[in-house]
């Protein structure tokens, strides 16, 4: 999977409303992707029954989890020394429990328990509807485990709780799981096959937002453009449907179409896009309705054939290139962003510069760009060396870095003078006086605050911009109110 890793969120522990008749105090941190973020709301939700209420005070938690990420060594690190922190407060309190959840949990589960007795409980991203039962045995005094991979967990029937910071956005997954078997990649086997969730458990949630005021949601999975519902199952046995079941299958395109149509004042983004599954489809639907937002990240990985298919990704430079000219003429406002890696084993100068090439092409409105970082129980761990220098990966990182940031003042400039429609989200980081929010290009607006307030759609005409943020003046309130 492609994950955008949102690094000021890293660390973000969870606060919900309390109940007066819960009696025992959760702390839960969440690393990685937006999958994870999504994830504690669930996890949080299936306690929140159990009898725990959220704290972000760590000393005084009898429960402490952390939900983890496996997509970096970076990320793995930064855990471990959270870990660190988390048993130097359980020394002072004992009662204190420490669980790991998520990525991390299924990969070195037997370290963390047997080897290096770190924690108490370790859970799969499947296994969350079996936390009670898992506490239950560490209240007895026995380590806890559940890393089982579901075939057809979804967590359809829960409602997740939400970060109570903005009330504004709000996740929805809609699959899990992944079949792309990129060999970089951990996420096959820490979330196990694609499967996909029923689409009215989908709508329902979208409806409980909207009545609680929820002005945007993100539909979210490993590979959104792979959606398919057809019952319940696993994606890869929908050869073997029966002609009723594929008849009435929903796919990604019906699916984005349904909550368009059913939420026209709803504003509705996706992620994550994968080259291969991306179907014309689903760009018209997007052009068609104006409450879709017009940005799609379109993760690329490298721009030469040679590392894509040592990459094992299932598309080549050629076919990315047409892709994206069809997003181009069917969205011509459409902005994209992408995900990189540079130092995969046995690129040389030539792959680098193909990458290069590609953004030139491509100039892309943002990204989120990395250096190979190689991980255990991947294909390219088990079988292909790290022969790149770290000397030279930094380099070519810095490179890379380099010319997405002159693409992304070239694409902002582009809005200068234009009239743009923002979600406001939250008060500007650098000035209390100004709004921040969202355009339908997920490009950041700040403007002065006026009369409006958060959770607003407001025209902004843009006067200026830096790389990353467009700087304007609302115009008035738009259609989408």
């Amino acid at each position: 999977m492609e994950k955008i890793i949102e690094e000021s969120k890293q660390g973000e522990s969870l606060v919900l409303e309390n109940k007066s008749e819960n009696t025992k105090k959760l702390f839960i941190e969440s690393y990685g992707c937006a999958m994870n973020f999504s994830d504690s709301e669930i996890v949080a939700s299936i306690l929140s029954g159990n009898g725990y209420n959220t704290t972000q005070v760590l000393e005084e938690a009898d429960l402490v989890l952390v939900n983890t990420c496996s997509i970096r060594d970076k990320a793995e690190q930064t855990i471990r020394k959270r870990l660190e922190k988390y048993n130097a407060v359980k020394r002072i309190n004992p009662k204190m429990k420490v669980g790991v959840l998520g990525c991390m949990a299924e990969r070195l589960k037997s370290q963390f328990l047997e080897e290096e007795k770190i924690v108490d409980l370790v859970v799969g991203p499947d296994a969350y509807k079996d936390l009670p039962n898992l506490l239950a045995e560490v209240e007895e005094g026995r380590d806890a485990i559940n890393v089982i991979l579901s075939k057809d967990e979804t967590y359809g029937d829960i409602s997740p709780v939400r970060l109570m910071s903005n009330g504004i956005t709000a996740l929805v997954s809609i699959t899990r799981g992944c079949d792309n078997m990129c060999t970089f990649c951990v996420v096959p086997f820490t979330r196990g096959r694609e499967r996909s969730r029923e689409p009215q458990s989908i709508m329902s949630e979208i409806q409980d937002l909207w009545n609680k005021g929820f002005k945007e949601i993100t539909l979210l999975g490993q590979n959104v453009d792979s959606y398919l519902w057809y019952g319940g199952g696993l994606k890869k046995d929908f050869a073997t449907a029966s002609e009723m079941q594929k008849a009435t299958a929903v796919d990604f395109d019906q699916l984005l179409e349904m909550v368009a149509v059913s939420f026209p004042k709803m504003r509705i983004r996706f992620s994550t896009s994968n080259p291969q599954d991306m179907h014309e489809s689903v760009l018209h639907v997007i052009a068609k309705h104006p409450n879709i937002c017009k940005h799609i990240h379109l993760p690329v990985q490298s721009g030469s054939n040679r590392i894509l298919k040592e990459m094992n990704r299932l598309h080549s430079r050629e076919e990315y290139m047409t892709l994206i000219d069809k997003i181009r003429t069917i969205i011509p406002n459409g902005s994209i962003s992408q995900d990189m890696i540079t130092g995969f084993p046995t690129e040389t100068e030539e792959d680098h510069q193909d990458t290069l090439s590609l953004m030139e092409y491509v100039k892309y409105n943002f990204g989120y760009m990395y250096s190979y970082s190689e991980r255990p129980g991947t294909l390219a761990g088990r079988k292909m060396e790290d022969d790149v220098p770290e000397e030279t990966k930094v380099r070519r990182l810095q490179e890379i870095v380099d010319l997405q940031q002159k693409h992304a003042w070239l694409r902002s400039e582009e809005f200068i003078g234009q009239t743009v429609e923002v979600l406001v989200e939250k008060v500007s980081k650098k000035s209390t006086e100004e709004f921040s929010g969202r355009n339908s290009q997920s490009i950041t607006v700040v403007f002065p605050k006026e009369n409006y307030k958060i959770g607003d759609f407001v025209n902004v005409k843009i006067i200026s911009c830096t790389s990353g943020t467009l700087k304007g003046e609302a115009v008035g309130f738009s259609e989408m109110n």
